[in-house]
C-alpha cells in the first residue's frame, strides 16, 4: 500500500492505493492556503488517520503546486504563495517521522497516466493540465523526469511557439513574464482571449457551450495556439503519448481538431504522437503521487 497526497489551492486530497492501483481509501479537506503551519498539521492528521486505518506506516508521495529547488531544497514558483521558501521536504519529515517523496502536481499527472493510465503502453509519455493554469511533465519508460534543474517538463511558463504579430509579446503572467503558454492556452486563458476578443467575459465551459461563430472562432485561436506548444514539444521531445488533463482536456473536438493543425508546426513528415484524454480524471494528481514510491517500496 503507498499514500499519496495533492496539495491544491483550494483542497487537499489524499488516497491510499493497493499493489493493484486500486484506491481503498481517500479523504478530502480543505486548504488552509494562506497558513503554512495549518497545511502541515492538516497533512499529519491526514497521514496519522490512513496510518490508523491502514494498520501500518505508509509510504508517503505528495503532489504541489511549484516545485523543489535542487539548490536550496526549497518550494519556489508555487501559486500557494505561503509554499514558497519553504523546506516542505524537512518540515514534513520531521512531522511524518518518515521519508517522504514530493514533485510538481503536473508531474504526477503525468506519472499517473504512464503508469497506468492512457499511456500505460508507451515508453515515453508527456502529461499536460490544462485547467486554470497550464503545467506539464515528462514520463521515460514509467519514470518521472525531473531534470538537471528539477523543472523537467515544465512547459507552462515557455513563451507561445511561433507567435504571431498579434500575440507579441503577449498578455503578463503571473510569473512575472509575458506571452507564457498559459496566459494563451489554460482554461483561465482561453476565457481571457475570448474576452479581449469579443467583450464577452464567459468561462471555458461557456464558450464551448456558446457554439456561436464567436465562440468558434475562440475555440479554432485555442486548437491552433495548443497545436504550436504541442508541436515545439513533439520536435524537442517526440514522444509517443501525449495526455491532456484539466477542465479542458474534457472538450471532445480538441482531439480530433489539433492533430489536424499541428504537422505545419512538426519537423516531420508523419506525426505518429498520439493525443489523448486522461484515463484517472480528476484522481490522476492524487494517484501519481502515490506512484512517487515505486512497487518495490
Amino acid at each position: 500500500m503507498r499514500f499519496g497526497l495533492d496539495l491544491g489551492g483550494t483542497k487537499i486530497e489524499a488516497v491510499v492505493m493497493d499493489a493493484k492501483g486500486e484506491i481503498i481509501w481517500r479523504d478530502r479537506q480543505p486548504t488552509p492556503a494562506k497558513d503554512y503551519q495549518q497545511i502541515l498539521t492538516l497533512i499529519g492528521e491526514m497521514v496519522a488517520r490512513a496510518d490508523s486505518d491502514m494498520g501500518a506506516q505508509l509510504s508517503v508521495g505528495i503532489g504541489m503546486p511549484g516545485s523543489l529547488s535542487p539548490r536550496t531544497g526549497r518550494v519556489r514558483n508555487s501559486n500557494t504563495l505561503c509554499l514558497n521558501d519553504q523546506n516542505l521536504p524537512q518540515d514534513l519529515m520531521q512531522k511524518l517521522n518518515r521519508q517522504v517523496r514530493l514533485a510538481n502536481d503536473a508531474n504526477c499527472f503525468a506519472l499517473s497516466e504512464a503508469t497506468d493510465g492512457a499511456g500505460a503502453d508507451a515508453q515515453s509519455v508527456f502529461g499536460v493540465i490544462l485547467g486554470t493554469g497550464c503545467g506539464g511533465g515528462l514520463v521515460f519508460d514509467k519514470k518521472l523526469q525531473g531534470g538537471a534543474n528539477g523543472i523537467g517538463g515544465e512547459w507552462g511558463h515557455n513563451p507561445l511557439a511561433a507567435a504571431k504579430a498579434d500575440e507579441v509579446p503577449g498578455p503578463d503572467c503571473y510569473c512575472g513574464r509575458q506571452g507564457c503558454n498559459e496566459v494563451w492556452i489554460s482554461g483561465s486563458g482561453f476565457a481571457r482571449d475570448h474576452l479581449a476578443v469579443t467583450g464577452q467575459a464567459l468561462t471555458s465551459e461557456q464558450i464551448i457551450a456558446a457554439n456561436t461563430p464567436e465562440a468558434q472562432a475562440s475555440f479554432e485561436r485555442l486548437c491552433d495556439r495548443l497545436a504550436r506548444a504541442l508541436g515545439a514539444v513533439i520536435n524537442l521531445v517526440d514522444p509517443d503519448v501525449i495526455v491532456l488533463g484539466g477542465g479542458l482536456s474534457n472538450v471532445e473536438a480538441i482531439y480530433q481538431r489539433v492533430p489536424q493543425i499541428w504537422q505545419q508546426y512538426i519537423f516531420s513528415d508523419v506525426v505518429e504522437t498520439s493525443l489523448l484524454a486522461n484515463q484517472h480524471g480528476d484522481a490522476s494528481g492524487v494517484r501519481g503521487a502515490a506512484w512517487l514510491w515505486p512497487q518495490s517500496a
